[in-house]
């Protein structure tokens, strides 16, 4: 089982640990630094644990000393990308399709049309990319 556990800062975060964190889970996300501290009350609330995510922003301020304990009893610690801000309304696939749709001679009107895609968003497609 996978837990995200958010914080603004260690004490909230540590709290948080020692409430959502139950035996029995598998991976850690914490979106702050973890130190010493915080994995040890990791560890202590949920001893099954083999993966900690942290952002790769901060895995490279993790100390080396806790990266090499975590090594020795088996636990994994990863930088975890998140993605952020608002996710797209339109996939790949789409985009895949409207470039076949205008290489195939069709108007952003025509393809508007068949896809159900606005018309502005289809001019936007094709010349923003």
């Amino acid at each position: 089982m996978r837990v995200e556990i958010k914080a603004r800062n260690n004490e909230e975060l540590l709290r948080k640990i020692r409430e959502e964190l139950r035996p029995g889970v598998t991976e850690v996300y914490v979106n702050l630094r973890p130190t010493k501290e915080i994995v040890v009350s990791i560890l202590r609330q949920a001893p099954t644990v083999k993966k900690i995510g942290c952002p790769p922003s901060l895995y490279p301020k993790v100390s080396a000393s806790v990266i090499r304990a975590l090594n020795r009893i088996g636990i994994q610690l990863v930088p975890v990308k998140r993605s952020r801000g608002r996710p797209r309304k339109y996939d790949e696939e789409t985009m895949r399709r409207i470039e076949a749709l205008m290489r195939e001679g069709k108007s952003p009107r025509e393809i508007s049309e068949s896809l159900g895609i606005p018309l502005r968003t289809v001019y936007y497609m094709v010349n923003g990319k």
